[in-house]
């Protein structure tokens, strides 16, 4: 039995001027059914779950345009072999994730230029998740260090937040600044180091490959790498395809 939207005033049983979220359950998170048996048990109601995915949708922190995101309006046709490959890795890590979530190899990360649907894939993933329950915390690199510069006293806050959430989605790691400061590296280490330790998964896109990652920060590099093992992609062309003139781009075809 579906749940009417917010907003339908009520009839029947209750009150019949005030306006519930669920008309089913009349905002109680569950009613009376009768068995079989002829008994009266108290059952559940859908709406619960629907509530717990709108609330974690809206402290995933992303816009509407991400929740929007899924694998459905991911393009695949006539695009190169590394982005069909994101995109078939993305969907196993998502069929597989509450099978390998508590092991140490339990994230993935998207490596390589810009305009490939990188974020893309792991947003619809972050979505598929949250609508099983699954808190996830999108983090965009540049931004999400703008905010904490512009407010250092909930600094240790917004940290604790990335350690704990059930899932971390670091989009863009490492963009922006052609070094990153040590004030930058000594929060990324915090918050991955915490995760390394306690295998609470990662999803990482960044334009840096595994050895430019390793190489501006081996303590970093090294645990994304650890964790991600199973599943990362490098968008990169293959050898025929820069001979074709294959754009990777997607932004820039037909420029």
């Amino acid at each position: 039995m579906s749940c009417p939207s917010p907003g339908i005033k009520s009839v029947g049983s209750g009150d019949p001027q005030r306006i519930y979220d669920c008309e089913v359950c009349k905002d109680q998170g569950g009613l009376l059914v009768r068995g079989d048996d002829g008994r009266e048990y108290w059952r559940l109601c859908g709406c619960l779950e629907r509530k717990k995915a709108q609330r974690l949708m809206r402290s995933s922190q992303m816009t509407d345009e991400l929740r929007s995101l899924g694998f459905r309006n991911f393009a695949t046709e006539g695009r190169p072999l590394c982005v069909k490959s994101a995109y078939e890795c993305a969907r196993d890590y998502l069929k597989r994730f509450e099978e390998i979530r508590a092991t140490r190899r339990n994230s993935i990360a998207l490596l390589g230029v810009p305009g490939t649907g990188k974020t893309h894939l792991l947003v619809a993933i972050a979505n598929n998740l949250i609508a099983k329950g699954v808190s996830v915390l999108y983090f965009p690199h540049v931004e999400g260090f703008g905010d904490i510069k512009d407010n250092l006293d909930l600094m240790e806050e917004k940290l604790q937040v990335m350690k704990s959430v059930d899932v971390l989605l670091w989009d863009d790691l490492y963009k922006g600044r052609k070094e990153p400061t040590p004030f930058q590296l000594e929060c990324i280490f915090n918050v991955i180091n915490y995760r390394y330790l306690n295998n609470k998964p990662i999803m990482v896109s960044s334009e840096k490959d595994v050895d430019e990652l390793v190489a501006i920060d081996e303590g970093i590099g090294s645990r994304i790498y650890e964790m991600c093992k199973d599943y990362t992609v490098i968008m990169q062309l293959t050898d025929l395809e820069r001979v074709n003139g294959q754009e990777l781009n997607y932004r820039l075809q037909g420029a």
